[in-house]
Protein backbone atom coordinates (compact mmCIF):
# COMPACT_ATOMS: atom_id res chain seq x y z
CA UNK A 1 0.00 0.00 0.00
CA UNK A 2 1.21 3.26 -1.13
CA UNK A 3 1.00 6.66 0.66
CA UNK A 4 0.99 10.38 -0.82
CA UNK A 5 2.91 12.68 0.61
CA UNK A 6 0.18 14.98 1.76
CA UNK A 7 -1.27 11.84 3.78
CA UNK A 8 1.76 10.90 5.50
CA UNK A 9 2.19 14.68 6.48
CA UNK A 10 -1.45 14.63 7.64
CA UNK A 11 -1.12 11.47 9.83
CA UNK A 12 2.29 12.49 10.95
CA UNK A 13 0.10 16.17 12.30
CA UNK A 14 -2.45 14.21 13.62
CA UNK A 15 -0.09 11.99 15.58
CA UNK A 16 1.81 15.12 17.87
CA UNK A 17 -1.53 16.49 17.86
CA UNK A 18 -2.96 14.21 19.80
CA UNK A 19 0.24 13.70 21.74
CA UNK A 20 -0.32 17.57 22.80
CA UNK A 21 -3.86 17.17 23.52
CA UNK A 22 -2.93 14.23 25.93
CA UNK A 23 -0.45 15.82 27.77
CA UNK A 24 -1.99 18.93 27.90
CA UNK A 25 -5.13 16.76 29.45
CA UNK A 26 -2.57 15.55 32.13
CA UNK A 27 -1.46 18.57 33.14
CA UNK A 28 -4.74 20.62 32.98
CA UNK A 29 -5.59 17.31 35.78
CA UNK A 30 -2.64 17.44 37.71
CA UNK A 31 -3.16 21.51 37.71
CA UNK A 32 -6.62 20.93 38.75
CA UNK A 33 -5.86 18.77 41.23
CA UNK A 34 -3.04 20.80 43.01
CA UNK A 35 -5.38 23.57 43.07
CA UNK A 36 -7.91 21.55 44.76
CA UNK A 37 -5.24 21.17 47.75
CA UNK A 38 -3.83 24.61 48.50
CA UNK A 39 -7.32 26.02 47.83
CA UNK A 40 -8.40 24.06 50.46
CA UNK A 41 -11.25 22.31 47.78
CA UNK A 42 -11.87 25.61 46.18
CA UNK A 43 -10.51 24.63 42.72
CA UNK A 44 -13.74 24.78 40.52
CA UNK A 45 -13.33 23.42 37.51
CA UNK A 46 -16.23 24.69 36.33
CA UNK A 47 -16.17 28.17 37.55
CA UNK A 48 -12.63 28.11 36.24
CA UNK A 49 -13.78 27.10 32.86
CA UNK A 50 -16.73 30.12 32.73
CA UNK A 51 -14.44 32.10 33.66
CA UNK A 52 -12.13 31.75 30.60
CA UNK A 53 -14.98 32.34 28.10
CA UNK A 54 -14.52 35.31 26.52
CA UNK A 55 -16.42 38.69 27.95
CA UNK A 56 -16.69 36.73 31.30
CA UNK A 57 -15.80 38.84 34.35
CA UNK A 58 -12.84 37.98 35.44
CA UNK A 59 -12.30 40.88 37.75
CA UNK A 60 -10.39 40.39 41.63
CA UNK A 61 -11.63 41.94 44.68
CA UNK A 62 -10.29 45.48 44.93
CA UNK A 63 -9.45 45.38 41.10
CA UNK A 64 -12.51 48.16 40.17
CA UNK A 65 -10.98 50.65 42.17
CA UNK A 66 -7.36 50.02 41.19
CA UNK A 67 -5.56 48.08 44.01
CA UNK A 68 -5.55 44.26 44.38
CA UNK A 69 -4.05 43.78 47.78
CA UNK A 70 -2.34 39.72 48.78
CA UNK A 71 -0.88 39.20 52.01
CA UNK A 72 2.04 36.49 51.62
CA UNK A 73 3.42 34.59 54.69
CA UNK A 74 6.03 32.30 54.99
CA UNK A 75 6.99 30.06 58.03
CA UNK A 76 8.55 26.59 58.84
CA UNK A 77 5.55 24.64 58.26
CA UNK A 78 3.10 22.11 60.33
CA UNK A 79 4.58 20.05 63.25
CA UNK A 80 7.83 21.20 62.32
CA UNK A 81 9.84 21.57 65.50
CA UNK A 82 11.24 25.31 66.32
CA UNK A 83 7.94 27.35 65.82
CA UNK A 84 6.63 25.89 62.98
CA UNK A 85 3.31 27.95 62.48
CA UNK A 86 4.90 31.36 63.15
CA UNK A 87 5.22 33.63 60.67
CA UNK A 88 8.22 35.22 59.82
CA UNK A 89 7.58 36.27 56.21
CA UNK A 90 5.15 38.78 56.10
CA UNK A 91 4.42 41.02 53.17
CA UNK A 92 1.64 42.70 51.54
CA UNK A 93 1.57 42.74 47.80
CA UNK A 94 -0.37 45.47 45.77
CA UNK A 95 -0.85 45.35 42.67
CA UNK A 96 -2.88 48.55 40.13
CA UNK A 97 -4.25 47.06 37.23
CA UNK A 98 -3.65 49.08 33.96
CA UNK A 99 -6.92 51.47 33.63
CA UNK A 100 -6.44 52.85 30.29
CA UNK A 101 -3.96 53.31 27.84
CA UNK A 102 -2.12 56.24 29.61
CA UNK A 103 -1.46 54.20 32.45
CA UNK A 104 0.40 51.19 33.64
CA UNK A 105 -0.07 48.26 36.23
CA UNK A 106 1.82 48.61 38.78
CA UNK A 107 3.09 46.60 42.05
CA UNK A 108 4.59 47.40 45.68
CA UNK A 109 6.12 44.62 48.23
CA UNK A 110 6.21 45.85 51.94
CA UNK A 111 7.65 43.67 54.44
CA UNK A 112 5.91 43.36 58.37
CA UNK A 113 8.86 42.85 60.91
CA UNK A 114 8.30 39.97 62.61
CA UNK A 115 8.73 41.44 66.07
CA UNK A 116 5.57 44.05 65.44
CA UNK A 117 3.65 44.16 68.66
CA UNK A 118 -0.25 43.60 68.05
CA UNK A 119 -3.73 43.24 69.70
CA UNK A 120 -4.28 39.76 68.57
CA UNK A 121 -7.48 39.44 66.39
CA UNK A 122 -10.30 38.31 68.91
CA UNK A 123 -8.36 37.90 72.17
CA UNK A 124 -7.43 40.28 75.16
CA UNK A 125 -3.89 39.96 74.69
CA UNK A 126 -0.93 41.58 72.67
CA UNK A 127 1.77 39.44 71.10
CA UNK A 128 4.24 39.74 68.20
CA UNK A 129 2.34 39.56 65.23
CA UNK A 130 4.78 36.29 63.62
CA UNK A 131 2.63 34.41 66.79
CA UNK A 132 -1.02 35.63 65.22
CA UNK A 133 -0.89 33.04 62.72
CA UNK A 134 -0.43 30.00 65.27
CA UNK A 135 -2.65 31.84 67.45
CA UNK A 136 -5.49 31.71 65.02
CA UNK A 137 -4.94 28.04 63.91
CA UNK A 138 -5.47 27.39 67.70
CA UNK A 139 -9.09 28.91 67.24
CA UNK A 140 -9.12 27.40 63.70
CA UNK A 141 -7.53 24.63 62.03
CA UNK A 142 -7.06 25.62 58.52
CA UNK A 143 -8.81 28.57 58.43
CA UNK A 144 -8.13 30.76 62.01
CA UNK A 145 -4.43 31.62 61.13
CA UNK A 146 -5.24 33.17 57.51
CA UNK A 147 -8.15 34.78 58.63
CA UNK A 148 -6.38 36.43 61.65
CA UNK A 149 -3.54 37.37 60.17
CA UNK A 150 -5.27 39.25 57.12
CA UNK A 151 -7.40 41.12 59.79
CA UNK A 152 -4.30 42.54 61.75
CA UNK A 153 -2.40 43.33 59.08
CA UNK A 154 -5.41 44.91 57.44
CA UNK A 155 -5.78 47.11 60.59
CA UNK A 156 -1.60 48.13 60.07
CA UNK A 157 -1.65 48.69 56.65
CA UNK A 158 -5.47 50.55 56.72
CA UNK A 159 -5.94 48.10 53.64
CA UNK A 160 -8.92 45.76 52.85
CA UNK A 161 -6.74 42.15 52.10
CA UNK A 162 -8.85 39.62 50.71
CA UNK A 163 -6.68 37.32 49.84
CA UNK A 164 -3.50 35.41 51.65
CA UNK A 165 -0.90 32.87 50.27
CA UNK A 166 1.15 30.95 52.93
CA UNK A 167 4.31 28.90 51.72
CA UNK A 168 6.58 26.86 54.11
CA UNK A 169 9.99 26.26 54.07
CA UNK A 170 10.37 22.77 52.01
CA UNK A 171 7.93 24.33 49.26
CA UNK A 172 10.82 27.45 49.16
CA UNK A 173 13.40 25.13 48.39
CA UNK A 174 11.36 23.61 45.96
CA UNK A 175 10.21 26.11 44.43
CA UNK A 176 13.63 27.61 43.67
CA UNK A 177 14.63 24.25 42.01
CA UNK A 178 11.93 23.98 39.96
CA UNK A 179 12.94 27.21 38.22
CA UNK A 180 16.64 26.46 38.08
CA UNK A 181 17.88 28.06 41.24
CA UNK A 182 18.58 31.86 41.78
CA UNK A 183 21.70 34.01 41.33
CA UNK A 184 22.18 36.70 43.68
CA UNK A 185 25.25 39.22 43.76
CA UNK A 186 27.01 40.18 46.00
CA UNK A 187 29.34 43.56 46.52
CA UNK A 188 31.25 41.72 49.67
CA UNK A 189 31.01 37.97 51.50
CA UNK A 190 28.15 36.86 53.24
CA UNK A 191 28.69 35.18 56.26
CA UNK A 192 25.77 33.39 59.41
CA UNK A 193 27.86 32.15 61.75
CA UNK A 194 25.69 31.44 64.67
CA UNK A 195 21.61 31.66 63.62
CA UNK A 196 21.61 27.78 62.48
CA UNK A 197 23.75 26.59 65.79
CA UNK A 198 20.84 23.90 65.95
CA UNK A 199 18.67 23.55 69.18
CA UNK A 200 18.51 26.34 71.30
CA UNK A 201 17.53 25.14 75.23
CA UNK A 202 18.00 27.42 78.52
CA UNK A 203 21.04 28.81 78.93
CA UNK A 204 22.65 26.60 82.13
CA UNK A 205 26.52 27.75 82.38
CA UNK A 206 27.34 23.70 81.09
CA UNK A 207 26.40 22.47 77.93
CA UNK A 208 24.41 25.11 76.40
CA UNK A 209 26.66 28.30 76.89
CA UNK A 210 26.62 30.55 73.43
CA UNK A 211 24.17 32.91 74.11
CA UNK A 212 21.58 32.83 71.06
CA UNK A 213 19.56 36.05 71.47
CA UNK A 214 16.12 34.80 71.81
CA UNK A 215 14.19 33.82 75.03
CA UNK A 216 11.63 31.19 75.82
CA UNK A 217 8.24 32.60 76.36
CA UNK A 218 5.61 29.97 77.72
CA UNK A 219 1.74 30.15 77.12
CA UNK A 220 -0.35 28.55 79.90
CA UNK A 221 -3.52 26.96 79.32
CA UNK A 222 -6.52 28.42 81.74
CA UNK A 223 -9.24 25.40 82.68
CA UNK A 224 -11.94 27.99 79.74
CA UNK A 225 -9.58 26.80 77.60
CA UNK A 226 -8.29 30.41 77.14
CA UNK A 227 -4.26 31.03 77.43
CA UNK A 228 -2.19 33.73 79.28
CA UNK A 229 1.66 34.49 78.96
CA UNK A 230 3.76 33.64 81.86
CA UNK A 231 5.62 36.84 82.41
CA UNK A 232 8.67 34.54 82.97
CA UNK A 233 11.61 34.87 80.20
CA UNK A 234 14.64 32.58 79.91
CA UNK A 235 17.66 33.45 78.03
CA UNK A 236 18.08 30.59 75.37
CA UNK A 237 21.47 29.19 74.41
CA UNK A 238 23.39 27.01 71.96
CA UNK A 239 25.47 23.95 72.56
CA UNK A 240 28.97 24.44 72.93
CA UNK A 241 29.94 22.57 69.95
CA UNK A 242 33.13 21.44 67.72
CA UNK A 243 33.60 22.75 64.41
CA UNK A 244 33.42 19.11 62.78
CA UNK A 245 30.17 18.96 64.47
CA UNK A 246 29.17 22.64 63.61
CA UNK A 247 29.29 21.75 59.88
CA UNK A 248 27.19 19.06 59.73
CA UNK A 249 24.01 21.50 61.23
CA UNK A 250 21.20 23.23 59.16
CA UNK A 251 22.89 25.69 56.66
CA UNK A 252 26.67 23.90 57.78
CA UNK A 253 25.94 25.71 60.87
CA UNK A 254 28.36 28.98 59.55
CA UNK A 255 26.61 30.14 56.10
CA UNK A 256 29.06 31.66 53.88
CA UNK A 257 28.67 33.51 50.20
CA UNK A 258 31.28 34.84 48.54
CA UNK A 259 31.83 38.20 46.95
CA UNK A 260 30.22 38.35 43.39
CA UNK A 261 27.99 35.95 41.55
CA UNK A 262 26.30 32.94 43.52
CA UNK A 263 24.05 30.32 41.97
CA UNK A 264 21.91 29.62 44.54
CA UNK A 265 19.61 26.27 44.84
CA UNK A 266 16.91 26.05 46.89
CA UNK A 267 18.55 24.77 50.10
CA UNK A 268 20.86 27.79 49.94
CA UNK A 269 18.53 29.74 49.02
CA UNK A 270 16.38 29.41 52.26
CA UNK A 271 19.39 30.07 54.40
CA UNK A 272 20.06 33.25 52.72
CA UNK A 273 16.70 34.14 52.96
CA UNK A 274 16.35 33.44 56.51
CA UNK A 275 19.79 34.60 57.85
CA UNK A 276 19.05 37.47 60.56
CA UNK A 277 21.81 37.23 63.83
CA UNK A 278 24.38 39.02 62.02
CA UNK A 279 22.41 41.16 60.31
CA UNK A 280 18.97 42.49 61.27
CA UNK A 281 15.50 41.42 60.66
CA UNK A 282 15.17 44.31 58.32
CA UNK A 283 17.89 43.41 56.73
CA UNK A 284 16.59 39.67 56.08
CA UNK A 285 13.20 40.98 54.68
CA UNK A 286 15.27 42.85 51.98
CA UNK A 287 16.94 39.73 51.05
CA UNK A 288 13.75 37.69 50.56
CA UNK A 289 12.38 40.81 48.83
CA UNK A 290 15.37 40.04 46.18
CA UNK A 291 14.82 36.44 46.38
CA UNK A 292 11.37 36.45 45.61
CA UNK A 293 11.74 39.19 42.56
CA UNK A 294 14.45 36.45 41.36
CA UNK A 295 12.48 33.70 41.74
CA UNK A 296 9.68 35.91 39.68
CA UNK A 297 11.90 36.52 37.26
CA UNK A 298 12.37 33.00 36.31
CA UNK A 299 9.34 31.67 36.67
CA UNK A 300 8.39 34.28 33.73
CA UNK A 301 11.20 33.76 32.08
CA UNK A 302 10.72 32.25 28.94
CA UNK A 303 12.67 29.45 28.99
CA UNK A 304 11.06 27.97 32.17
CA UNK A 305 7.13 28.63 30.88
CA UNK A 306 7.48 26.55 28.16
CA UNK A 307 9.62 23.53 29.73
CA UNK A 308 7.09 20.89 31.13
CA UNK A 309 9.47 19.54 33.57
CA UNK A 310 9.78 22.95 35.40
CA UNK A 311 5.81 23.54 35.77
CA UNK A 312 5.39 20.07 36.75
CA UNK A 313 8.02 20.72 39.33
CA UNK A 314 6.50 24.29 40.42
CA UNK A 315 2.67 22.59 40.70
CA UNK A 316 4.85 19.70 42.73
CA UNK A 317 5.97 22.40 45.86
CA UNK A 318 2.60 24.30 45.28
CA UNK A 319 0.49 21.61 45.99
CA UNK A 320 2.15 19.89 49.15
CA UNK A 321 3.17 23.19 50.96
CA UNK A 322 1.47 25.96 50.09
CA UNK A 323 -2.07 26.94 51.44
CA UNK A 324 -4.45 29.81 50.17
CA UNK A 325 -8.39 31.31 49.74
CA UNK A 326 -7.85 32.30 46.25
CA UNK A 327 -9.78 30.35 43.81
CA UNK A 328 -8.18 28.89 40.42
CA UNK A 329 -9.45 31.53 38.08
CA UNK A 330 -8.08 34.48 40.95
CA UNK A 331 -4.31 32.40 40.99
CA UNK A 332 -4.29 33.17 37.25
CA UNK A 333 -5.92 36.29 37.14
CA UNK A 334 -3.46 37.41 39.93
CA UNK A 335 -0.30 35.71 37.69
CA UNK A 336 -1.31 37.62 34.92
CA UNK A 337 -1.33 40.84 36.54
CA UNK A 338 1.85 40.31 38.12
CA UNK A 339 3.54 39.70 35.09
CA UNK A 340 2.31 42.92 33.47
CA UNK A 341 3.74 45.06 36.60
CA UNK A 342 6.73 43.55 36.21
CA UNK A 343 7.39 43.47 32.52
CA UNK A 344 7.05 47.21 32.69
CA UNK A 345 9.60 47.49 36.20
CA UNK A 346 6.64 48.87 38.30
CA UNK A 347 7.32 47.18 41.64
CA UNK A 348 8.03 49.24 44.52
CA UNK A 349 9.89 47.38 47.69
CA UNK A 350 10.05 48.56 51.06
CA UNK A 351 10.62 47.66 54.25
CA UNK A 352 8.92 48.80 57.89
CA UNK A 353 12.22 49.55 59.90
CA UNK A 354 12.69 51.26 63.08
CA UNK A 355 15.60 53.71 61.09
CA UNK A 356 16.20 57.60 61.00
CA UNK A 357 13.98 57.29 58.18
CA UNK A 358 11.52 54.27 59.58
CA UNK A 359 7.97 54.40 61.07
CA UNK A 360 8.80 51.93 63.71
CA UNK A 361 10.94 52.05 67.30
CA UNK A 362 11.42 49.29 70.08
CA UNK A 363 10.90 50.70 72.99
CA UNK A 364 12.67 49.19 76.31
CA UNK A 365 12.70 45.81 76.91
CA UNK A 366 10.48 44.01 79.45
CA UNK A 367 10.37 40.91 80.92
CA UNK A 368 6.79 40.69 79.55
CA UNK A 369 7.66 41.40 76.17
CA UNK A 370 11.47 40.87 75.26
CA UNK A 371 12.14 43.05 72.06
CA UNK A 372 9.61 43.99 70.48
CA UNK A 373 8.35 47.10 67.41
CA UNK A 374 6.25 49.77 67.87
CA UNK A 375 4.38 52.03 65.27
CA UNK A 376 6.12 55.83 65.68
CA UNK A 377 3.47 57.76 67.58
CA UNK A 378 2.01 54.70 68.99
CA UNK A 379 -0.65 54.49 66.04
CA UNK A 380 -0.65 53.36 62.36
CA UNK A 381 -1.58 56.76 60.88
CA UNK A 382 1.83 56.91 58.56
CA UNK A 383 2.29 53.28 57.79
CA UNK A 384 -1.06 53.38 56.67
CA UNK A 385 0.01 56.43 54.69
CA UNK A 386 2.87 54.63 53.18
CA UNK A 387 0.95 51.71 52.13
CA UNK A 388 -1.91 54.73 50.68
CA UNK A 389 0.73 55.58 48.50
CA UNK A 390 2.75 52.73 47.86
CA UNK A 391 1.36 52.22 44.46
CA UNK A 392 2.10 55.70 42.83
CA UNK A 393 4.23 56.33 39.97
Amino acid sequence: MHFYPEKKWLRVTLFFVVLIAIAGGIFAWKANFVLDKITQGRANVLKSLIKSLPGADKTLSGEQNGRVNILLLGMRGENMTGGGLLADTIMVLSLHPKQNDQDATRASLISIPRDTYVKVPGRDEQRKINAVYALGEERALHKGGMEDMRAIVGEISGLDIPYAITINFQGFKDLVNAVGGVTVHLEQPFEEGLQFRGIKQRCDLVKYTVLSGDYEEKRIRRKNGTYYLNPKRYPLCFEKMTAAAISELECNGDFKLPAGENLLDGEKALCYARARYASSDFDRARRQQEVIKLIKEKAFSLGTLTDFSKISAMLDSLGNNVSTNLEAWEMKRLFDLYQKAGDTGNINQKVLENSEEGLLYNPPETKETGYILLPIGDNYDRIRELFKNSLNP
